[in-house]
């Protein structure tokens, strides 16, 4: 299987169709889709921290999420209204202060629905901070 859409490609689309994901600056950076897979990382930043210092957790599901999703659209091509019905998060340790890479990758990619898992860990280790789950629906071809 091959992409539908390039990285820039889905890199342009979420911009455009999200711009509130770097609404304060950009923080959220995808950097890699391939079949079925995509890598986005998320800046170390104030806004995102929790007491103690470290990305909070809503921060965590909210990059979980976002490559998931942009492992979809890098498969299926832009589908603006694949929402989100199902994400399940298992937080394993408490991650150093620094930023987070996601490795998304679809388990099963459907005409109506995709399935896939997100590993969240800190730059330079093969550590999970977070293992997300997620399943989406995608509307019906036009």
């Amino acid at each position: 299987m091959t992409t539908t859409m390039t990285l820039p490609e889905t890199i342009a689309f979420l911009e455009r169709d999200f711009p509130q994901m770097n609404h304060d600056g950009p923080a959220f950076h995808l950097e890699a889709v391939g079949p079925l897979t995509a890598r986005m990382r998320l800046d170390y930043h104030e806004r995102f921290l929790r007491p103690g210092g470290t990305i909070s957790g809503p921060a965590m599901m909210a990059l979980a999420d976002y490559a998931l999703y942009a492992a979809i659209l890098a498969s299926i091509g832009p589908v603006g209204l694949a929402v989100t019905t199902n994400l399940s998060f298992n937080f394993l340790r408490k991650p150093g202060p620094t930023g987070l890479i996601a490795e998304a990758r679809l388990l099963k990619l459907g005409k109506r629905l995709a399935v896939g898992e997100a590993r969240l860990t800190t730059p330079g280790s093969d550590d999970l901070v977070c293992h997300a789950t997620g399943t989406y629906s995608i509307p019906p071809a036009r």
